[in-house]
């Protein structure tokens, strides 16, 4: 039974993060790019400096929301996690240095995806019956799209419930066993048949942690958010720019691996990677997988913020695929390649490959920091899947299920600490993917409001400057 099921899943997940599905979401994506004349790169200036000044103001909301800066922070929780570390080191393992350039590619064109789904979550958001501002995919059809189409909002929200439990919980909390149970070995502090305990004691004090924090509600989670992802993302961002700054003489090389592997891995990689399909799809898979654009969720999180102008909260989107894709994942990248670490290309790699990066230039202390980084970062992605995982079971029942799902979720860490995750990371995987199908279609319909939503805000500015 077991393997059967991993049959099917194997085949519907290669199709949804394979290249039908990626030209899907980079059609998506350049479509909107063209609709809205490269908002992306026109505004680019104008969105960072908006996006910064709003950061920078302190502001309470108002009840049942969170501030603009607190909603970012939120999204980003959820994206920047361990796929920033293991993933971006899948990815050019399998696919080569040149895997980083589609990497970014995806990432452009996903700038103008997420400033769409953001934009439309909060103009069509509705209030729940907690007085909490409530959005996202499901909203957006149900109010933006003719009744037909309302079948896919309920799709988007099953699929969002399956998939919260496996991507959003359990395979965080075993990233953070492990790289706990890596640095308490590596110092003898616990023996090897000591782990199972550890873990079991991990899984129990996360569970009690995340549930703390999920259910005090919207504003705990934004309190929590805004000061935990601005930290881990800060403290990482230092410790590869340590890296890259001590390999400088190696960065030229670098780039040029990077941009002559993106059209002939074969060249870079020995022959080991020889597609260039294959680098394209590592890339742009690993692209969306990072930055969430396409998928519908970050505009969850983004829906809850104290705003009233839907296209000045969709720049944080905009910032939030910079910050997570083209700077934390090329920084990642960087780290590994700059560091002239040995890569087996060809052959499928992990965190282990960014941490070797670390520690062969800073030493093996660094991997206590490193343990830290990616603690932070899948304990930040558990709360934000936790909100969003709340907001689509909310969507199909009520929100008096919103408590005991956050309490089933927080349980889920047990779990997670303490068993073999391999087939439940696939099939959350797969469906993480399958929201993207709904998601995709309500944006393409739904274009042309993000257009007339873009061009009264612009219209306003110019007459208020």
């Amino acid at each position: 039974m077991l393997s059967t099921i991993e049959a099917v899943n194997s085949a519907v997940n290669n199709f949804i993060w394979g290249v039908p599905a990626m030209i899907c979401i980079i059609g998506v994506g350049l479509y909107l790019s063209i609709r809205t004349n490269f908002l992306q790169i026109r505004k680019f200036p104008y969105a960072i400096r908006t996006t910064l000044g709003r950061m920078l103001r302190k502001r309470e909301a108002s009840d049942g929301s969170m501030t603009p800066f607190q909603a970012v922070c939120t999204a980003l929780a959820a994206t920047v996690g361990t796929g920033n570390i293991a993933g971006v080191a899948g990815a050019i393992a399998i696919g080569g240095p040149g895997a980083v350039f589609w990497m970014w590619i995806s990432a452009i064109l996903g700038m103008c995806t997420k400033f769409s789904e953001v934009t439309l979550a909060v103009h069509f958001r509705e209030t729940n019956d907690l007085g909490e501002f409530v959005g996202g995919p499901m909203y957006y059809i149900k109010n933006g799209l003719k009744k037909h189409w309302h079948w896919l909002a309920y799709l988007f929200a099953a699929f969002g419930v399956l998939t919260v439990f496996g991507t959003g919980n359990a395979t965080q909390v075993n990233t953070i066993t492990t790289a706990i149970d890596s640095a308490l070995l590596n110092y003898n502090v616990i023996s090897l048949g000591s782990v199972s305990n550890v873990n079991l004691a991990l899984g129990i004090f996360l569970a009690i942690l995340v549930g703390l924090v999920l259910l005090g509600g919207i504003k705990r989670i934004g309190h929590v958010a805004e000061k935990l992802v601005p930290f881990m993302a800060l403290f990482y961002i230092i410790l590869s720019l340590g890296v890259v700054l001590l390999n400088i003489n190696h960065v030229p090389a670098v780039f040029a691996s990077i941009i002559k592997g993106a059209f002939t891995p074969a060249s870079v990689t020995g022959g080991a990677v020889g597609s260039f399909f294959m680098s394209m799809k590592k890339g742009v898979s690993r692209g969306i997988f990072s930055n969430e654009a396409g998928l519908g969720t970050g505009s969850i999180a983004h829906a809850c913020a104290d705003t009233h102008k839907p296209v000045k909260q969709g720049l944080f989107g905009i910032f939030e695929v910079f910050t997570d894709t083209i700077v934390i994942c090329t920084l990642t990248a960087l780290v590994i390649l700059c560091s002239g670490v040995p890569v087996s290309y060809g052959e499928a790699a992990g965190a282990e490959l960014t941490i070797l990066g670390f520690t062969s230039t800073y030493g093996n202390w660094v991997s206590i920091f490193t343990a830290v980084a990616m603690c932070c970062f899948a304990f930040s992605t558990i709360i934000g899947w936790g909100l969003y995982g709340a907001r689509c079971i909310e969507f199909l029942f009520t929100s008096k299920i919103i408590k005991p799902f956050m309490v089933a979720y927080s349980l889920v860490a047990i779990l997670g600490a303490t068993v073999d995750l391999g087939l439940l990371w696939n099939i959350a995987e797969t469906f993480n993917g399958l929201m993207a199908i709904p998601n995709l279609i309500a944006v393409f319909l739904l274009s042309g409001v993000v257009v007339k939503l873009l061009k009264e805000y612009f219209e306003g500015e110019a007459k208020n400057a």
